[in-house]
């Protein structure tokens, strides 16, 4: 399958030069065997030799362009300078050139019914060529040239058959791999898009709530509190400039021109759990590495998954759970990262479905091949676990 990549990813012209040059290599044999005169036979006039070797050669050329065409010609061609002994069956050599690679690019390129109709019958057409003169010889017995009864039978068959059979087998095996270059580029921009409706998401979504709550909290405070309000107007100025900031970045992901910004990790949580907590919702942050490994060193893509799920996570509590207290925990070790963020909701918790928050944490997790659980506690409220490996996808999978 390597094998045939070089000449695959020559250029056009390249290719068209090869075929002018093996054309013309073709010529030079079959004007040599041309230009030998069978025994006991007068020679033909030489522009019949060089008419039918033109036809026979230039097609060669062409042949990508045009490859059932060409073929045909070439074997028309071949079979009448061989029945009519323009080419003596002993300098073979040059039509059989020319057939092998018409019909190596042929069945490469026409993989049909109709192709090995085509091939059937040029088949037959170069053996009644070559066996013609000895049907038809004014001789008791055969040209002393002749091929043997049954080579002449099958000549047609070995010339043409196994150089189409070589081009079929060539061509389905670029056919196939062109199958998978589209379907691995198809899953690579299915996968693309996932990403991003992941991020937009759980920007819109973790924004948007924040700015609902605080718009209801400054309504209903209007009056009585100004200052309040006032408070309530800034955070959601505060929040819809930072969402407009990361779909911003995140629509830039799409243009190749646009240098990639940094993306939210372990070092922007305080400022997340600072911007959920208000109104209803306390949320606290506790981030601890146990044997003392620096978030820094955190990979960018494990970082950005924690950061996702923390803010989703406190999403819900400020959406469904309100009022109620949040704890957000998360262990940066070595090997993984460990995040939990439970609340004490007194709503009741809504079973047997799950939003596309809840899909997209377990999504975000089994990318890199972590464990991941949510539910309500025993104790009222709800929970979100997960566990990330800091060395990549790893076995592991979803509970």
């Amino acid at each position: 399958m390597n094998a045939i990549r070089p000449i695959r990813r020559l250029r056009p012209v390249v290719l068209y030069g090869l075929d002018v040059l093996a054309a013309g290599l073709v010529m030079l044999v079959c004007l040599a065997g041309a230009a030998d005169t069978p025994v006991g036979k007068p020679p033909e006039p030489g522009w019949v030799s060089a008419l039918t070797v033109l036809v026979i050669s230039l097609p060669i050329a062409v042949r990508r362009r045009w490859p059932a065409a060409v073929a045909i010609i070439v074997t028309v061609a071949s079979s009448l300078a061989f029945s009519l002994e323009f080419i003596p069956s002993f300098a073979a050599p040059g039509p059989v050139c020319a057939l092998v690679l018409t019909f190596y690019t042929f069945g490469s390129a026409v993989r049909s019914a109709r192709a090995f109709v085509i091939v059937a019958i040029c088949s037959f057409l170069i053996s009644a060529g070559l066996g013609g003169p000895m049907l038809f010889a004014q001789q008791s017995g055969p040209p002393a040239d002749a091929p043997s009864a049954v080579l002449t039978l099958f000549f047609g068959v070995l010339v043409i058959a196994p150089s189409a059979v070589l081009g079929f087998a060539v061509g389905e095996r670029r056919a196939q791999r062109a199958l998978r270059d589209e379907q691995l580029r198809r899953e690579v921009a299915i996968e693309e898009r996932l990403r991003l409706a992941r991020e937009l998401h759980d920007i819109i979504a973790h924004t948007m709530t924040l700015i609902v709550v605080k718009a209801s909290i400054g309504n209903h405070v209007a009056e009585t509190n100004p200052a309040e309000a006032r408070d309530a107007l800034q955070v959601i100025e505060t929040t819809g400039r930072a969402a407009m900031y990361e779909v911003r970045k995140v629509l830039d992901m799409l243009r190749e021109e646009t240098p990639m910004a940094p993306t939210p990790g372990l070092s922007d949580l305080p400022k997340l759990v600072e911007t959920a907590s208000g109104g209803d919702a306390a949320v606290t942050l506790t981030l601890e590495s146990p044997d003392d490994t620096a978030p820094a060193d955190i990979p960018e893509s494990v970082q950005l998954a924690v950061y996702r799920i923390v803010q989703e996570a406190v999403t819900n509590v400020v959406k469904h759970a309100a009022p109620a207290k949040c704890q957000v925990t998360v262990l940066v070790g070595s090997e993984d990262v460990r995040v939990e963020v439970t609340d004490d909701g007194k709503r009741p918790v809504i079973t047997g479905r799950s939003g596309h928050g809840l899909i997209g944490m377990r999504e975000r997790v089994a990318l890199h091949g972590g464990t991941f659980s949510a539910g309500p506690r025993d104790e009222g409220g709800f929970a979100v676990m997960a566990s990330l490996p800091v060395g990549g996808a790893t076995a592991g999978g979803d509970r």
